[in-house]
């Protein structure tokens, strides 16, 4: 007999759509089932009842029997058998229908009672267990919505245990009761089959028994087919007693697991984190805006398809489209003081889409996952290799400071985060070529530290404030005689950038090693995370160039133009612009460092 469809022990603590769904298949086929047993049992209650209209009675049933083939099970596969069965059985009905004979005690017992006993024990149980798991399911929910809202920052441990033992305790409950669910769901599609046979088996048992003219009417071309459908009865019953005893053993090793699988973030202390996914599939929830001011978050299931993001509701058969991936930038935000937000922004700058991960190791994996697809990685013939490659290459390749993570609180949020993982993309291409491995030794030296931010020194904010008059970014000053003595700044023009990175460098004497700052700088970026950059003006004019605060006013640093020995637009990243500074030290000696920055302009109109 061909296997027999059914829903996976396995799946059910995910709960997936992709569950659900086949779930609502099941539950479709259980009610179809409890509509045709409805109908079946009423068909044989009459045949029990009306002895006087016997005839039409047992006709109706040959035709009620037909009527199984052209019902519209979900779960058909598998029933050709009980069908052939029961048209061959309607065709020994329509010939007893000539037989009006009273079988009132035989009738009671061998076929009406087995299909009675069907629908209250295993149809009544499905719908019972069906309805714990909803309740069990909506709590569930309830209580992951409880814990989404805990607060980032000045969140209470207390409360935050309290919630989260919630959240096991609900989460243990639905996967119970589930478990219990799939397993009735499972056991009725063989069920279903003895309950169909079982009664017009006693049915048809009993007129042989009971009629003289009809046992010897049909006794010598029944008996070998009665036997056939009891012995196809018997290993039915074999296999549904295997497949529960299977489901049972499923059921305690799935039951016997650690109970941190049912806590959320129960690895926060050390995540075990891939960084080279090219696909990803999860519970997230999503932001989204019901007024100009108002919020809302719902959970959804998400996962990658290609270069797509896929949003899919529970219930859904397939899943919609809701961001495309390629070229976009994913970075790390502060929302509604949650916890493990990001945002993932349109390679325009358009669209932006802010979802939470349930756990630190969700909210990693999400971010490099989102990274590695927007690089197109997955177009490549071993998609997984490359993001291995490219990942190890990048670390390789940089040795960033920490001093980042500490200074970011006095830093000034980005008020533009364009796409720093598309800049890390378009990065692979810079024009260094595999023949020039030496020269970019002699460019910069292995392992340099990377300076990700610009801090301003005590002093010198100290100095730019000092007295009652605040000293003008910009070389202007009140006093009509300063305005001609600086009349040659100016020429200048400003341009709103956001700095990126700085390094020591070996050589000023080609553009290639702002190439190579520029790669060695995303790269660091996109392999540690760090996704703010500090936004400021960058004034040009004719003597210097500056990186003031666009709040305050104060210049965070200034070089003169004489010290800047090269600078260079990035040739495929336009927005992109490096320079090098040289810089005399205390010891005689000059050093030179390459500044890195992103302009809201061309690079180009910068260099100019």
């Amino acid at each position: 007999m061909p296997a027999v469809d059914k829903l996976l022990l396995e799946e059910a603590l995910l709960d997936s759509p992709q569950t659900r769904s086949l779930l609502s298949v099941f539950e479709e086929d259980a009610g179809t089932l409890t509509d045709y047993t409805n109908q079946l049992l009423q068909t044989m209650q009459r045949v029990y009842g009306a002895q006087n209209e016997m005839c039409l009675a047992t006709q109706q049933l040959s035709s009620q029997l037909l009527a199984y083939e052209k019902q519209n099970f979900a779960l058909g596969k598998g029933d050709e058998e009980v069908i052939s069965t029961l048209q061959y059985f309607a065709d020994v009905v329509s010939e007893l229908n000539v037989l009006h004979t009273e079988l009132a005690k035989q009738l009671a017992d061998s076929m009406v009672l087995p299909l009675i006993q069907f629908r209250e024990k295993d149809l009544t149980e499905v719908s019972t267990l069906k309805d714990l798991f909803l309740l069990a399911s909506n709590e569930h929910d309830l209580s992951m919505a409880k814990y989404s809202r805990l607060p980032k920052k000045r969140e209470n441990e207390k409360l935050k245990s309290e919630i989260a033992k919630e959240v096991a305790g609900a989460r243990r409950k639905q996967h119970l009761s589930s478990l219990q669910y799939y397993c009735a769901l499972n056991a009725l599609q063989y069920r279903k089959r003895t309950a169909m046979l079982d009664p017009i088996l006693g049915y048809t048992e009993g007129q042989i028994a009971f009629l003289k003219k009809g046992y010897e009417m049909f006794s010598k071309k029944m008996d070998g087919f009665l036997a056939s459908v009891s012995r196809m009865m018997q290993r039915i019953r074999g296999e549904l007693d295997a497949e529960a005893e299977a489901m049972r053993i499923t059921q305690q090793e799935l039951l016997s697991g650690s109970d941190a699988i049912y806590t959320p973030d129960y690895d926060v202390s050390s995540p075990v984190i891939n960084r080279n996914l090219i696909q990803k599939a999860g519970y997230l929830n999503m932001r989204s805006k019901t007024g100009l001011v108002t919020t809302t978050w719902e959970r959804l299931y998400f996962f990658t398809q290609g270069g797509n993001l896929m949003c899919q509701h529970r219930g859904e058969v397939a899943g919609g489209l809701i961001q495309d991936l390629d070229n976009c930038s994913v970075m790390a935000v502060d929302c509604e003081d949650r916890r493990y937000c990001f945002q993932i922004t349109s390679p325009n700058g358009k669209s932006s889409l802010i979802l939470q991960a349930e756990g630190k190791r969700e909210y990693e994996e999400w971010i490099c996952a989102i990274n590695n697809i927007s690089r197109q990685i997955y177009l490549s013939d071993n998609p997984e290799a490359v993001a291995i490659r490219l990942n190890q290459t990048a670390q390789q390749a940089v040795t960033p400071i920490t001093s980042f993570d500490r200074k970011l609180e006095n830093i000034p949020q980005s008020l533009n985060s364009e796409s720093v993982m598309q800049t890390v993309s378009e990065s692979e291409s810079l024009p260094v070529q595999a023949s020039r491995e030496p020269e970019l030794e002699q460019l910069i030296a292995p392992g340099t530290p990377i300076q990700f931010d610009i801090v301003l020194p005590a002093s010198e904010f100290q100095d730019q404030n000092r007295g009652n008059r605040r000293t003008n970014p910009f070389g202007e000053s009140d006093d009509k005689l300063d305005r001609s003595a600086d009349e040659g700044l100016l020429l200048q023009q400003v341009f709103v950038v956001r700095f990126l990175g700085s390094m020591a460098v070996k050589s000023d004497r080609t553009n290639q090693v702002i190439f190579e700052a520029m790669r060695q700088v995303l790269a660091a970026r996109a392999i540690h995370n760090i996704f703010r950059m500090t936004e400021s003006h960058l004034m040009v004019t004719s003597k210097s160039l500056r990186l003031i605060d666009p709040q305050t006013q104060v210049v965070r640093i200034s070089f003169d133009l004489e010290h800047i020995t090269q600078f260079a637009a990035h040739l495929e990243n336009k927005r992109l612009v490096g320079f090098v500074v040289c810089t005399a030290e205390a010891s005689g000696d000059e050093s030179l460092s390459a500044y890195v920055l992103e302009s809201n302009t061309e690079g180009e109109k910068v260099c100019t």
